[in-house]
């Protein structure tokens, strides 16, 4: 079992630490590959690197896009809510990684469990 280390947004942490958010999504690049089910995640506060919280991987999903990834998992899980999630869009995700980066690498969704 390995420990990961990654940074998150403010308002993500939060939903993860109240029990709202359980899959975390993200690239499925060589740092996210090293991942596996049983390892823990170690996430820090962009704002504040001194507020960290740690969960353990109990699943691992992964797509080719998140337009797959939207289509197949529970995205009140993946940190919409039921005013959000109307509107949810694979597009949400061009915020943090290009098309051109999911195209070469995939996505994942990690689903996580509080420590």
């Amino acid at each position: 079992m390995k420990t990961h280390t990654m940074n998150l947004a403010p308002v993500p942490l939060g939903e993860i630490r109240a029990g709202r958010k359980t899959i975390e999504l993200r690239l499925y690049d060589e740092k996210r590959k090293g991942i596996s089910v049983g390892d823990t995640i170690v996430f820090v506060n962009t704002k504040d690197t001194e507020d960290t919280l740690t969960v353990t991987v109990t699943d691992m999903f992964v797509f080719k896009s998140f337009a797959e990834l939207y289509d197949k998992l529970p995205l009140l899980k993946c940190g919409y809510t039921e005013d959000t999630v109307k509107t949810a869009s694979p597009n949400d995700m061009e915020l943090y990684y290009t098309a051109a980066e999911q195209s070469r690498y995939g996505v994942v969704g990690i689903e996580i469990a509080l420590k």
